[in-house]
């Protein structure tokens, strides 16, 4: 039963939202051999203002040993 959150800079259509969820739910099908009725996947727009507190600290930073692709980034100049 994979669930997936996606965390988004705000602004994205929904259109792009609802095939960024297809593709997300073919990928985790494809990985982990889930059938498409047992995958949920939520999306959460935080505003570009908002990212480092609500996500990148949080969630990157403060989760290290769930992050299986960490970003190329550094938002705080480390």
């Amino acid at each position: 039963m994979p669930h997936v959150i996606v965390k988004l800079y705000a602004g994205k259509s929904e259109e792009q939202k609802a095939r960024l969820a297809e593709e997300i739910t073919r990928a985790v099908m494809t990985a982990v051999g889930s059938k498409e009725a047992a995958v949920s996947i939520g999306i959460e727009d935080v505003a570009p203002a908002d990212w480092v507190e609500t996500v990148y600290k949080p969630d990157i930073l403060g989760k290290p040993g769930t992050l299986y692709k960490k970003p190329g980034y550094d938002p705080m100049g480390g």
